[in-house]
């Protein structure tokens, strides 16, 4: 009974209407922000709204020379009045964003450059895939936006998952109905609640959604035919990550994480449960893979992200606590793990060769807790030993903020050093006055 009292409530925060309700303009004023391995880039209180969407950071705004030694930087703020930011894509040159507004913004450049709209509202969860985009939604629907070839700030949607083939085809057989709560009747290909989460196999070509009724469903890239649904927990799936060597993550508010695989049977194939990682009383709130070096994290409602890599087999390699409030969303790109969380900031780890990981920094300058996060490699970077990485984080404040990272950043005890040793080579002690500042000294015989 103590598991149901409490993940109603947090549910609220997690994945339904904003937990700000405030219309004071002031409390979106944006602090300064900033991140533990740098000064603070900019500040104001005046109002975002009166500016253009995108405000762009002078680099002479930093404090210290980008040569000395890496650092992580805060290159903007994207602040828009249409709704709260749940959700990110990064494609290529663009970057799609998901409010409650039915609006998808696309951004080329770091700037605004077309969108789209739908027929409902709250984005929860995009995708990219190729030329179309998945968008999935509170209304339990997952939409299909294709990108026109001669004009890329076009996006016309063509269909809806499941397709209104399929839909038709399914409903005939009484076979294919579930019932659900306050013994309702539904389609068991069709998700009857909010579409929490999306993510692709794009070598299987496979779309996994996921949804608070529970359910985890595969469809097939190809024709959109809904594959397969999985009765994946006992309460909603609040994230789903397609992993390594074929496996498939999800996570729920019943405080577990499973592991699920893709096997023959007969003549078809089915996910079958291979472990159960994680079970807790808290929630599991955002899961991500890091495929190229096979690890999978997994955040919770209490601010902490588990991990496991493989050996032989899925081991539980620690825990990072680096969150006071729940962990919202989780990304992996390179050797760095980032964790933005209800308590508005963004840890960002490093995964070390022995398998430990560090943390770099806290990126701090959300007003809001951090919803989702989006990242690709940065492509000015040219120096091949640091590789660089772009980071988005979307925000309950209304606003996207735009990093860049560096893998080869000091942790924060290097860091604390460093600047010690730069403050001391910028500033040298004055001379004793033994010697004369206005000529050298000279060598005796």
């Amino acid at each position: 009974m103590g598991n149901r009292t409490r993940r109603p409530i947090f549910r609220t925060l997690l994945n339904s209407d904003p937990i700000h309700h405030s219309n004071d303009e002031d409390d979106y004023a944006h602090p300064e922000s900033s991140s533990s391995s740098s000064t603070p880039l900019a500040s104001g209180r005046s109002s975002p709204y009166i500016k253009s969407p995108w405000t762009r950071l002078s680099p002479l705004m930093n404090a210290f020379d980008e040569n000395y030694f890496p650092q992580h930087t805060l290159i903007g703020s994207l602040v828009r009045e249409e709704g709260h930011v749940y959700s990110l894509a990064a494609s290529g040159d663009m970057l799609y964003t998901g409010s409650d507004s039915k609006n998808i913004r696309v951004w080329k450049n770091l700037k605004e450059f077309s969108g789209f709209k739908s027929n409902s509202g709250l984005v929860k969860a995009v995708v990219a895939y190729g030329n179309k985009m998945f968008t999935g939604h509170q209304d339990g629907k997952i939409r299909v936006w294709n990108v026109s070839p001669n004009d890329a700030k076009s996006h016309k949607q063509i269909g809806t998952l499941p397709t209104l083939k399929d839909y038709i085809k399914s409903s005939v057989n009484p076979k294919n109905y579930v019932r659900v709560r306050r013994n309702r009747k539904v389609l068991r290909i069709k998700h009857y609640d909010a579409v929490s989460c999306l993510s692709l196999n794009q070598d299987r070509g496979l779309l996994y959604s996921g949804s608070w009724d529970k359910t985890l469903k595969v469809w097939r890239l190809s024709d959109f035919k809904c594959l397969e649904t999985v009765n994946a927990h006992d309460d909603a799936v609040n994230s789903v990550a397609a992993g390594f060597d074929g496996l498939v993550f999800t996570g729920s508010a019943d405080g577990t994480a499973k592991v699920w695989r893709r096997e023959l049977k007969g003549r078809s194939t089915k996910h079958f449960l291979v472990h159960v990682l994680l079970k807790q009383e808290n929630a599991v709130t955002a899961l991500a893979v890091n495929p190229s070096m096979a690890v999978f994290y997994c955040g919770s409602s209490d601010g902490a992200v588990n991990f496991w890599s493989v050996e032989k087999q899925l081991c539980h390699g620690g825990v990072l606590t680096g969150h006071k409030q729940a962990v919202l969303c989780l990304a992996t790109a390179g050797n760095l793990v980032l964790s933005g969380s209800a308590d508005k900031t963004i840890c960002v780890w490093r995964r070390e060769v022995s398998g430990a990981h560090t943390c770099l920094s806290v990126l701090t300058g959300h007003a809001g807790p951090v919803k989702c996060l989006a990242i690709h490699e940065d492509r000015e970077s040219t120096e091949e030993e640091d590789r660089r990485w772009i980071v988005y984080s979307g925000s309950l404040d209304r606003s996207v903020k735009v990093w860049r990272l560096s893998e080869n950043a000091p942790d924060l005890l290097q860091l604390k050093v460093m600047l010690e040793q730069y403050a001391a080579d910028m500033h040298p002690p004055p001379d004793d006055g033994r010697l004369s500042s206005s000529s050298p000294p000279t060598r005796g015989d």
